[in-house]
């Protein structure tokens, strides 16, 4: 079992960036493909990215597709999203996720408790 914590959310401006990291203790890091997702007030939880157990494989939602990155560091047990061009719509709470599987689009096992991301127009 793996647990997620994520950081890095917060109040930005339209336009502005944020990078979210999701820091892994427990099992071993390397064993999941890992995955980003949101869920906004009365919407439901959205995949935003993925990255395969390597790194050398990634999937975005057409939403996140040229404005965010996902990225991994297996020596820090950390996974990242890099956010650019946000826009007020992009407001929601953030989520990590773990995939044992191995799987980037889907199946995802560990999920952490979330950071909100707010952006202002």
């Amino acid at each position: 079992q793996v647990q997620l914590v994520e950081s890095g959310g917060g109040l930005v401006q339209a336009g502005g960036s944020l990078r979210l990291s999701c820091a892994a203790s427990g099992r071993s890091f390397s064993n999941y493909a890992m995955g980003w997702f949101r869920q906004a007030p009365g919407k439901e939880r959205e995949f935003l990215a993925g990255i395969s157990i390597s790194g050398g494989t990634t999937g975005y939602a057409d939403s996140v597709r040229g404005r965010f990155t996902i990225s991994r560091d297996n020596f820090k047990n950390t996974a990242y999203l890099q956010m650019n061009s946000l826009e007020p719509e992009d407001t929601a709470v953030y989520y990590c996720a773990a995939s044992s599987r191995g799987t980037i689009r889907y199946g995802y096992d560990y999920w952490g408790q979330g950071t909100q991301v707010t952006v202002s127009s």
